[in-house]
C-alpha cells in the first residue's frame, strides 16, 4: 500500500511541474514565448533563424514534434500557408488545429499593413493579400503578441497566469524602453532601399523612408531596366544605404553599389539567431536598429 501511495503521489508530483511544450513557426515568436513562459515552458521554432519562413519544407521530424505540443504558435497572414497546414494534420493533434485553444495565430487582431486587394496573378509576385506578415519584426507590435501569448498561456496553464503576467509586464517595460531609446537616437526621415518587404514594420516604427526594393515585386528578379531605375532614384534622393536580409542573395546589392560613391550596403539578420550572438528579440531588435544610425564609423559589419 505504501508502495502503491508513493507512486501516486509522484505522478502527481510529475505532472504540476511538468513544462508546457510550445512549438513556434518562427524563432522571433519563440524567443517572445519564452520571455513569457519562463521556466514554465518548453519553447523550440520549426523554421531556423537562417531560413525563409515562406518556403520551409514539411518534415516528418516536424509532425512528430507537434504531436506532442501543447501549444502551436504561428504567424498567420499565409505565412505558412504552404508547408504549416500539412504538418498540423500530419501530427494528429487535434487541438493545434486553427481556432482551437492550442493553436495561436499571432497575426489575429492585429492591424496589418500592405494588405491586397482586387485579382491576383503570379506575376503580382509572392504577395500576401492578407497584409505582411513580417510583424514580429516591430517591437510594436511584438507587445501586442507578447500580449496574446500571455493571455493564451493562462488559459491553458491558468494555475501559473499570475507568473505569466508578471513576465508580460517585464517584456513591456523592456520593450517600451528600447523603443524611446532608440527613437533619441535615430534621425526621422533615414532613407534606405532594401531587398524585400521584410523590415516594413520596423522602418514604420521609426520613421524611416524605405524609398525602394531591389526586386521589383516579391519574389521576383529583377530587370535591367529596373536597376537603372533604382540607381537614378538612389542618386537622386542621396540614399546612403541598402539594407539586405542576410537569406537573400548579395550579387543585385552589388550590381546597384557598383557606380554609385558613398552607397554602402548592410547584411542583416531578420530572425533570432539569424546570425551568431543574435539569441533573442531585444539582441535582434539592437542589431537592425545599430544599421540605421547615423553615424556608422563604429560599425564594420558591411559586406564591403
Amino acid at each position: 500500500m505504501k508502495l502503491v501511495v508513493t507512486f501516486t503521489l509522484f505522478l502527481i508530483s510529475s505532472t504540476c511541474f511538468a513544462k508546457l511544450s510550445i512549438m513556434t513557426t518562427t524563432t522571433n515568436l519563440a524567443s517572445v514565448a519564452k520571455f513569457i513562459g519562463g521556466e514554465k515552458v518548453e519553447v523550440e521554432s520549426l523554421c531556423k533563424g537562417t531560413q525563409d519562413p515562406h518556403f520551409l519544407e514539411a518534415k516528418p521530424s516536424y509532425t512528430f514534434k507537434l504531436s506532442k505540443a501543447d501549444l502551436l504558435i504561428s504567424i498567420g497572414a499565409d505565412l505558412e500557408v504552404g508547408w504549416l497546414p500539412l504538418i498540423i494534420r500530419g501530427s494528429h493533434n487535434p487541438k493545434l488545429r486553427e481556432g482551437q485553444i492550442g493553436h495561436l495565430v499571432a497575426s489575429s487582431g492585429l492591424e496589418l499593413i500592405e494588405k491586397i486587394t482586387g485579382d491576383l496573378t503570379r506575376s503580382d509576385g509572392d504577395v500576401h493579400p492578407a497584409g505582411n506578415p513580417h510583424f514580429m519584426l516591430s517591437p510594436n507590435m511584438a507587445l501586442i503578441v507578447a500580449s496574446s501569448i500571455t493571455k493564451r498561456l493562462s488559459v491553458i496553464d491558468n494555475t501559473n497566469q499570475s507568473y505569466y503576467e508578471e513576465n508580460l509586464a517585464s517584456f513591456k517595460f523592456k520593450t517600451n524602453t528600447l523603443i524611446n531609446d532608440w527613437k533619441k537616437k535615430l534621425k526621422s526621415g533615414l532613407k534606405v532601399v532594401s531587398h524585400h518587404r521584410t523590415l516594413s514594420y520596423l522602418f514604420k516604427d521609426f520613421a524611416v523612408n524605405n524609398i525602394d526594393y531591389l526586386e521589383p515585386k516579391p519574389g521576383i528578379p529583377p530587370t535591367s531596366s529596373h536597376v537603372i531605375s533604382l540607381i537614378n532614384k538612389i542618386k537622386e534622393q542621396k540614399v546612403q544605404k541598402i539594407i539586405l536580409e542576410n537569406y537573400f542573395n548579395d550579387s543585385v546589392a552589388k550590381r546597384v553599389k557598383h557606380d554609385i560613391s558613398g552607397l554602402e550596403i548592410y547584411s542583416v539578420p531578420v530572425a533570432v539567431e539569424g546570425e551568431k550572438g543574435i539569441d533573442d528579440i531585444f539582441k535582434l531588435y539592437n542589431r537592425l536598429l545599430k544599421v540605421l544610425e547615423s553615424d556608422l564609423s563604429l560599425f564594420s559589419r558591411t559586406l564591403f
